[in-house]
């Protein structure tokens, strides 16, 4: 091989990735990188509900069960 054609085979791939740049740097780039450390760290991570929170869930919970004046009216 010639030294002009591994100079143009050079060029050439050089011109397809930046062509193709945007989408390969969602790929290989560095918000790739950090997106998949975070995805990373956020699979070690466990959720801690409170208890105002149970609290609120089992107060919805109560009047979601309890009869309206209209569920009665119906079943009259």
């Amino acid at each position: 091989m010639s030294w002009p054609f591994v100079a143009l085979l050079v060029l050439a791939a050089a011109l397809v990735v930046g062509a193709e740049w945007e989408r390969l740097g969602g790929r290989i780039g560095r918000d790739a990188w950090s997106a998949r450390q975070r995805r990373k760290r956020k699979a070690g991570l466990t959720l801690i509900r409170t208890d105002e929170e149970e609290f609120a869930e089992s107060v919805q919970r109560d009047l979601d069960r309890l009869l309206t004046t209209e569920e009665k009216d119906r079943r009259s």
